[in-house]
């Protein structure tokens, strides 16, 4: 049960972070190379601070790491993180295509006398 738990909550923290279009875009951004905190920043318009949070809970869920280098951070994308949601959303997937799978079978087997009374 703990495991379980432990897995959703890992879940939860990877979605949190996906859910805001910057965290998102800093994640796409990261799919192709590492980049420091300045260079992630540039495009957004918002304060440095600001945006240091968005990194903050993307390193929290476990979606980047960061390393030190002097004054410079750089963040780098962990790409194990991302197969949380991946497999989450592949069983969800594969669920509704059961389910519209049966849907489809059903209302095929369905007499066509139903199927005129219910037009």
């Amino acid at each position: 049960m703990v495991t379980c738990m432990a897995a959703a909550t890992v879940m939860d923290d990877v979605f949190r972070a996906l859910a805001d279009p910057t965290r998102r875009d800093v994640v796409a951004r990261l799919t192709s190379r590492s980049a420091s905190v300045s260079e992630l920043a540039e495009p957004f318009q918002m304060a440095l601070p600001s945006f240091v949070q968005h990194l903050r809970v993307l390193e929290s869920s476990g979606l980047v790491r960061s390393t030190k280098a002097g004054r410079v951070r750089t963040y780098h994308l962990v790409p194990q993180r991302l197969r949380v949601a991946e497999d989450w959303l592949a069983g969800q997937r594969d669920m509704w295509e059961r389910r519209m799978d049966r849907f489809e079978a059903y209302v095929t087997e369905m007499p066509a006398d139903v199927v005129d009374e219910g037009a």
